[in-house]
């Protein structure tokens, strides 16, 4: 197994009971994460892996996702375009400061 580089954990809202609930749930960003893998597919950034969570306990700012082991939180994670901007600070080394949870 290939040790990644960085690791996007996603905010699935899972709880306790199992069950989704939560902003990062309702707001449905589990479907972005095909596009997210084949975006780091296509822009050569096999290192870096994608794994769903449970709640990130940040629902007012989500749907949230964090990057390690740089531990950047980012939120408002809605569209396509959200994660193109999130992937290209990434690649640029920089923190987007437009998504970015303080």
């Amino acid at each position: 197994m290939q040790k990644p580089e960085k690791h996007i954990l996603m905010c699935a809202s899972f709880r306790r009971s199992g069950e989704p609930q939560g902003v990062c749930h309702k707001k449905d960003l589990i479907n972005l994460v095909p596009y997210l893998e084949g975006e780091l597919m296509d822009r050569g950034l096999d290192g870096i892996f994608v794994s769903m969570t449970s709640c990130l306990k940040v629902c007012d700012r989500g749907p949230a996702l964090v990057i390690y082991p740089d531990n950047i939180w980012y939120g408002g994670i809605e569209t396509e375009e959200d994660v193109d901007a999130i992937l290209d600070s990434l690649e640029q080394g920089e923190i987007n400061e437009n998504y970015v949870l303080t």
